[in-house]
């Protein structure tokens, strides 16, 4: 099977703003690939037309940057496939895509196909968004909802079914809380969103939430929605409904968000200065240039919202043919930039802090 028909099989390509989707990608995800001699602005440019595939989460985040990338290198061509992260993890094992982006860290069962992938050379976790995790709410009437992170596992493991529930009014008094049922949605397919929904819930309420993270939903609680867009959807739709979604995904469908309590007591509004300062915590676990994070949900950081996720794009530091190499080299040094990064935050994004975003630089850097 070629190529571009395996692409169609993980579902609708996204080209972002001004890129051109290519007829039909060759076995390597090049087409015509030339590096640029003179660089636009501060981006060393790339010609060529490249596949990559992966998160939703991150959706917003990759056409952004792939509409400024594409008008100020003239030939550059990203076809983005925001099929989800288990898929876009599969697609770059299998040689489908040049890069993939997962809101997790590759697993230790995918580390040696993703090695392989590379020529037997490694493949690195780079974070470049911070997507945090809103939980949202359709109940009519009822603004600025608090929730504990019992709550939350109470809720999503289904012990907790109707919106005036002791456990929630007790954290909302005042408020005029409805009788009716609770209706969770899920993420129906695999996702890095709910993987880390789910790391937050096990470690922040071991007592109620008794799954093990994973990427696929693990209960039958409620209803379950394809991708980032779906869910969103269908809490917009759905009286009574409450999910899991990133925040950019929130704010463009005018979703209610809850203030979620943190590790310090605080009930914490979700704002990118919230999600940037749970993220600042986190600790690099990934070694030599691969700069994968572990989240610490617990986070007693004043002002941190705790629900947060780091989307990596997924790369092989060496392996890649020349002109792929060349592409996703001059690509992520962009959105990796302090002008990359700035684009964030209007978007429904957080940036990285400081203190993440130098080890990715370097990382980026040494990509060959």
């Amino acid at each position: 099977m070629k190529n571009g028909s395996r692409l169609a099989a993980l579902g609708g390509v996204v080209v972002a703003g001004a890129l051109a989707l290519s007829a039909c990608g060759s076995d390597n995800n090049t087409s015509g690939s030339t590096a640029s001699n003179a660089p636009a602005g501060d981006i060393d440019c790339a010609k060529a037309t490249v596949n990559a595939a992966g998160s939703s989460a991150q959706k917003n985040a990759i056409e952004e940057w792939t509409k400024i990338y594409a008008q100020k290198c003239a030939g550059a061509n990203l076809n983005y496939n925001p099929s989800g992260s288990g898929a876009g993890i599969q697609a770059f094992t299998s040689g489908q895509v040049a890069f993939a982006g997962s809101d997790s860290a590759l697993k230790d069962a995918e580390v040696a196909a993703a090695k392989q992938r590379c020529q037997g050379n490694n493949a690195l976790n780079l974070p470049m968004v911070v997507g945090p995790v809103a939980v949202v709410y359709n109940v009519q009437g009822v603004d600025g909802l608090q929730l504990s992170p019992e709550t939350v596992a109470g809720i999503f493991a289904g012990k907790i079914k109707t919106w005036n529930d002791p456990a929630i009014a007790k954290e909302n008094s005042g408020a005029k809380l409805p009788g009716t049922p609770i209706k969770p949605v899920y993420r129906a397919d695999e996702s890095g969103t709910t993987d880390n929904f789910t790391k937050y819930l096990k470690a922040t309420a071991p007592g109620v939430w008794t799954w093990e993270p994973a990427k696929k939903w693990p209960n039958g609680t409620g209803q379950g929605a394809n991708k980032s867009d779906g869910v969103a959807s269908q809490v917009k739709s759905t009286a009574g409904s409450i999910s899991y979604v990133e925040l950019s995904f929130a704010e463009n469908n005018k979703l209610q968000k809850a203030k979620v309590k943190n590790g310090a007591g605080e009930y914490t509004e979700l704002t990118p200065e919230s999600a940037s300062k749970g993220v600042a915590g986190a600790k690099v676990v990934g070694t030599g240039n691969d700069v994968a994070l572990k989240i610490d949900y617990t986070t007693k950081e004043a002002g941190a919202y705790p629900i947060v996720l780091v989307t990596y794009e997924v790369a092989c530091e060496k392996g890649l043919p020349a002109e792929q190499s060349k592409f996703v080299k001059s690509f992520l040094t962009y959105t990796s930039s302090a002008d990359g990064q700035k684009i964030l935050t209007n978007l429904g994004y957080a940036p990285l802090p400081d203190s993440v975003l130098t080890k990715v630089q370097a990382s980026v850097k040494a990509l060959a």
